[in-house]
């Protein structure tokens, strides 16, 4: 497996990067990008080798979400592969204490049953690391009949979706559903990079927090103890993949719970769902301070547990050191006034990190991690003052088409880009035919066709998925439309 590809779905598709027009330029110029393109691209058969090479990773993966309740230490067991997130159980003197309850209340229903075949005792304390509903929405699954346990949150619980709330945003939903691959079908899902192929009944709303929880305790100061049955519990703030995000450490067995501040996979600095600014630099203080507690056993939010103290303390290393690279890199560039696109191709993991397996791009991606550091620290401004006032998609296509020759020349651009393996350019050239003309049956269904292409050369099982689901609803537009004409004539 060439991992320098699984890190960089540009690696085969960079002239195309370069070939996208930003302003006119002559059909020469076009003409010559063609060519230059077609001779830079990977042979058909080597292309659908690198499709498999990169399928068969992510099936191989799917040995992290095997259903399974397994024993961390004595006394604590964490629930894998019932649903999307991570579930865990510690057995105290007085009862049951739970780290996270799941996506939804059915999966939580077969992790209580499974812990049920260990232990009897009652729930007396639900602990979540932070709002998403990932995590939270098996919650009322727990309280059983006659019990009351404590709930336990940090600061700002659920954040990110009052962000959204107060704000009026709704998209985020179903572009949600389209990044998890919920439209689409077992036979076009794999998994999802860090847990299975899973279809909630909340569809896109999987990712909020759900509003019946009550927290009994809030942990807002850095660090807290709290004690259940005989057990301490340290909490500790730790904002990373969000604002409301915990780490909790089990003192007397040194189990850390890291929430989704840790799975295997390169981390989800930015959801291509959307989401505010992700504070990297936070992140890795927060993996500094994980640090410092030498645990023996890892819990991520996600992925089987990680054992062993040593395994831990060099797993957290190199997850916080490829945070800190890639970070320290990408503001060097921009203090050298790179723009995002220059940057993504110069920004690099180094060599030791780049081979190790839960830092691959199974979930996020180091390209929008680079992104998002940019539009996080300087917002939407590249610095190129061609684009302080750009031109409108329509204006550009419109100049597109001229510079092609025609609408029928530009389709015949994009098919041959198409057809000699250069998905990226032909999907950008059918966008600017669908820009002028939405319901073009042929641009849909050429674009549809390119995502395809693509979603088979990208490792990041989101990204597949987002490419698939776009590629479905184009097809089923297409189709719409070809239904409506028919009804009216």
């Amino acid at each position: 497996m060439n991992h320098d590809y699984a890190f960089s779905a540009r690696t085969k598709y960079n002239c195309a990067a370069r070939a996208r027009p930003r302003r006119a330029r002559t059909l020469a110029c076009i003409l010559l990008l063609s060519l230059s393109c077609a001779y830079s691209l990977i042979p058909a058969a080597s292309a659908e080798e690198n499709a498999e090479a990169l399928r068969q990773q992510l099936l191989r993966r799917n040995a992290e979400f095997e259903q399974a309740v397994l024993e961390v230490t004595e006394g604590v067991y964490t629930a894998v592969g019932f649903g999307v997130s991570t579930v865990s159980m510690v057995d105290t003197e007085d009862g049951l204490v739970i780290v996270d309850t799941g996506i939804d209340q059915g999966s939580a229903k077969q992790v209580i049953a499974s812990f049920r075949e260990i232990t009897e005792k009652p729930v007396i304390a639900i602990i979540l690391t932070h709002g998403h509903g990932d995590h939270t929405g098996g919650f009322r699954a727990f309280y059983e009949e006659g019990t009351a346990p404590a709930v336990i949150v940090a600061r700002d619980f659920g954040q990110e979706q009052r962000e959204f709330q107060n704000a009026g945003l709704t998209i985020q939903k179903s572009r949600g559903a389209m990044q998890a691959g919920f439209l689409l079908t077992e036979e076009q899902r794999i998994n999802n990079g860090i847990a299975k192929a899973y279809w909630p009944k909340r569809g896109g709303k999987a990712f909020e927090a759900g509003n019946a929880i009550d927290p009994t305790f809030v942990v807002s100061n850095p660090t807290q103890t709290l004690e259940f049955g005989g057990s301490t519990f340290s909490f500790h703030l730790a904002p990373g993949e969000t604002k409301d995000q915990m780490f909790i450490v089990l003192e007397d067995r040194q189990v850390l719970f890291a929430g989704d501040n840790f799975y295997k996979s390169w981390p989800n600095v930015y959801a291509i769902r959307g989401t505010s600014y992700r504070d990297i630099n936070l992140w890795i203080l927060s993996l500094n301070e994980m640090l410092m507690h030498h645990a023996d056993a890892l819990v991520g939010g996600h992925t089987r547990p990680v054992l062993g103290s040593k395994i831990v303390e060099e797993t957290l290393t190199n997850y916080r050191d490829a945070l800190d690279s890639v970070f320290k890199q990408t503001i060097a560039g921009i203090n050298q006034g790179l723009t995002p696109d220059q940057l993504v191709e110069q920004v690099k993991l180094p060599a030791h990190l780049s081979e190790i397996d839960y830092l691959q791009p199974f979930y996020g991606h180091p390209e929008w991690a680079v992104r998002s550091i940019f539009t996080g620290y300087l917002g939407w401004f590249d610095g190129n003052p061609t684009n302080l006032f750009p031109m409108t998609p329509k204006s550009e296509a419109q100049q597109m088409v001229l510079l092609a020759g025609g609408r029928a020349a530009l389709m015949g651009q994009a098919q041959s880009a198409l057809e000699s393996g250069n998905a990226q350019w032909a999907a950008q050239l059918a966008d600017h035919l669908l820009v002028l003309d939405v319901t073009n049956e042929r641009a849909r269904l050429l674009k549809a066709n390119a995502l395809e292409a693509l979603s088979d050369m990208v490792l990041t099982a989101t990204a597949r998925n987002y490419y698939q689901s776009a590629a479905m609803k184009l097809r089923q537009a297409a189709e719409q439309h070809k239904t409506e004409k028919r009804d009216n004539q």
